[in-house]
């Protein structure tokens, strides 16, 4: 038979979850640090009065509209495959799992969708202070959104507050305990700080490519500044978030930090594994470029730390990709710490009055842009795969969480997934970088800038006369 050359059917559904979530995390991971760029920009404006925020607010909120639709559309696809590939799991976990998607939709979703006209076609029709707060309230949506979401996904990582009834569901115990489960504060933090390194990475790339053009642009100029203050204050931040987030995996997930780290054997004084090739026929990390204790010291703080390999856990334990969480791990660690060394250059560079006039530190900007979306992606990867092979660490295997569907039925939707995820997509990120190239001019024009249509019906709406839409900038005195 054909179909006998294709990977099992749990194998086939991850991957189309894994192909999914991850197309989708990308343009939430932007969405969150742009909401509340755009709440930064306008508010300058306000207090300023300087025209080159309100251009750069107009600039920024076209990308974000793009960018916005694309999330929006990319996410609920998830919520089909939860009953669609993952239906015994969605049945186990819905107790628990679906109020918190529930108020995700109730308290963000319907405060974003709300409040996105205003903010999106409302500058120049409705007062300043009103506008203004519906860009707050799109923005604090953003927030509240991951807010849940990291506190349903983080409850499957460290799961708490429950009770499990005698068919198998986990029923709802303390509400409080779910949502703070142990592992989302920090994961919250780290989560959302990543979003705003992410939005950083792409404005001053975006800012840095125009001063490449033009150096006297001075709304590149001030978008490239801006972001470069933001990646020197928040990178480093992110690292100590990171940090904390490690010390509760060693504590609650100590094999998915054995495979980060590439340990196999329990030692005291353990090296940094800095590259190396894990070998799961093998047990152990072949080729291994390491630095004597320093393992120890980053992760139990003390020189003389425990920690535990791999062998300490049962087979069927342990993550079932070790060199995907090892390699993923360094990938997002690597990224993290050239963002890190592009902020702290810029503060150099500002310092000594040449932020804008090295070229070469506009290159490295422009080639830093999609490092934000590569560190969140592969720091994603860290935490999902090393949770396997669990759904509910420690309660719930994935090869019992997913539907009885067959092969051909699974290659079908996930051949037709790909198609359409690079057909559809694909025009909207080729759309994205089309506005990218465009410089950012005085006198920006925005998406409200152009009168709505006026639609047919039996008693339609009057039109708007565009001699009336004014314009929210500034006007001379006369």
């Amino acid at each position: 038979m054909p179909w006998d050359a294709f990977p099992s059917a749990l194998d086939l559904a991850r991957f189309q979850f894994a192909f999914t979530v991850t197309f989708h995390f990308l343009f939430p991971a932007f969405t969150i640090g742009l909401a509340s760029y755009l709440a930064v920009l306008e508010a300058l404006w306000l207090w300023t009065g300087r025209a080159a925020y309100l251009d750069l607010f107009r600039y920024w909120l076209k990308v974000f509209a793009v960018n916005f639709a694309m999330g929006v559309v990319s996410g609920i696809v998830l919520s089909y495959q939860f009953g669609t590939n993952w239906s015994v799991w969605a049945d186990r976990t819905g107790p628990v799992l679906g109020p918190l998607i529930a108020y995700e939709v109730l308290t963000a979703f319907f405060l974003e969708a709300g409040f996105l006209g205003v903010m999106l076609f409302g500058l120049g029709r409705v007062g300043k202070a009103l506008h203004f707060s519906a860009t707050c309230l799109v923005a604090v949506g953003t927030l509240i959104s991951g807010f849940w979401i990291l506190s349903a996904n983080s409850w499957m990582q460290t799961p708490a507050g429950y009770t499990i009834a005698p068919d198998g569901q986990f029923l709802p115990a303390d509400w409080w305990a779910i949502v703070f489960n142990p592992s989302f504060p920090f994961r919250y933090l780290h989560t959302i700080t990543g979003a705003y390194l992410t939005t950083a990475m792409i404005v001053g790339a975006v800012g840095a490519f125009h001063l490449l053009r033009d150096r006297a642009n001075e709304r590149a100029r001030l978008m490239f500044s801006m972001a470069m203050w933001m990646a020197a204050a928040v990178a480093p931040a992110q690292a100590v978030f990171g940090d904390l987030q490690g010390l509760w995996a060693l504590h609650y997930q100590p094999q998915k930090v054995a495979a980060m780290e590439g340990h196999w054997e329990t030692q005291r004084g353990a090296p940094l594994i800095l590259f190396g090739i894990p070998d799961m026929a093998r047990e152990e990390t072949r080729l291994a470029l390491q630095i004597p204790r320093l393992g120890s010291l980053i992760l139990r703080h003390e020189w003389d730390g425990e920690i535990q390999g791999l062998k300490a856990f049962p087979k069927d334990a342990r993550p079932t990709n070790v060199p995907l969480v090892f390699w993923s791990f360094r990938i997002m660690v690597g990224m993290g710490l050239l963002m890190i060394g592009l902020g702290l250059t810029s503060l150099w560079l500002r310092w000594r009055g040449r932020l804008y006039g090295a070229g070469w530190f506009h290159r490295w900007a422009v080639a830093m842009g999609p490092s934000g979306l590569i560190a969140v992606t592969f720091g994603w990867f860290v935490t999902e795969t090393g949770r396997q092979p669990y759904t509910v660490y420690g309660l719930m295997r994935t090869s019992e969480s997913a539907s009885p569907l067959a092969v051909p039925a699974l290659v079908t939707s996930l051949t037709l997934f790909i198609v359409v995820y690079f057909v559809v997509f694909g025009a909207g990120i080729w759309y994205l970088f089309r506005l990218f190239r465009h410089p950012p001019e005085p006198h920006e024009t925005g998406v409200e800038s152009e009168p709505p249509i006026r639609t047919a019906g039996i008693t339609p709406g009057p039109q708007v006369d565009p001699d009336r839409a004014h314009d929210a900038r500034p006007q001379p005195a006369e």
